[in-house]
């Protein structure tokens, strides 16, 4: 089988492989004008990606295409001319857009009763979309209410795009392994919605998926 035709039958393992690969990858973009660029060139390709996954399942499309176009221009606008008016802006349009394409793969997973191996991939495709979401949702609330997010290393400084998403991952899994740590009200709101979902996720989805794939095996 083609490599394209792999990609049509299983976008959702796409996705999730160019957001793994993006985790390793940010490092790396830190610090310099040419990395930011990447790091936006980069993110450019997994909402095209998404919006593709997108067409995979019950969601619309269009509503991924209206979130997703201005959150592409506004990327490369703060890219290369950063405002502190164009962060949060930016920001809720990509955690809006990551979260509708999280719900449209839920919809997509808790269609049948019968899963898939794009279903699977779409598990953690859903995941780390979430993790993304919420972590764009912490720069909405480090650039309005400054100060929000400390760490151990330079604790008044904004906390970095990677550190963010990192906060977000282990509050999404539960692991709690952060050393970046709310200290606002609004960042410890957020937060706890996230160890909410990150929690129902695991219960109602992952739960679902692995009790039906045993039925079908049994």
């Amino acid at each position: 089988m083609s490599l394209f035709g792999s990609a049509r039958r299983h976008p959702s393992a796409i996705l999730l492989v160019v957001q793994l690969l993006g985790v390793l990858i940010y490092p790396a973009m830190e610090g310099s004008r040419g990395g930011r660029v990447a790091f936006e060139i980069l993110g450019i390709v997994v909402l095209v990606l998404a919006i593709f996954s997108v067409r995979a399942t019950p969601g619309l499309t269009w509503v991924s295409v209206c979130l997703g176009i201005p959150a592409v221009v506004l990327s490369l606008v703060d890219a290369f001319r950063p405002t502190d008016v164009i962060v949060p802006i930016s920001a809720a349009l990509h955690a809006a857009f990551y979260f509708y394409a999280a719900y449209s793969l839920l919809r997509y997973m808790l269609s049948d009763h019968d899963v898939s191996t794009d279903e699977l991939y779409a598990a953690g495709a859903t995941f780390t979309l979430v993790a993304w979401g919420f972590a764009y949702v912490f720069v909405i609330v480090q650039a309005l209410v400054p100060g929000s997010f400390t760490a151990a290393v330079n604790p008044d400084q904004d906390r970095s795009w990677m550190e963010l998403l990192f906060l977000s991952f282990t509050t999404l899994s539960s692991t709690g392994l952060s050393d970046i740590i709310p200290i606002t009200s609004w960042g410890r709101s957020v937060v706890m919605i996230e160890q909410l979902a990150g929690l129902g996720y695991v219960a109602m989805v992952v739960s679902r998926l692995v009790g039906l794939t045993v039925a079908r095996r049994t």
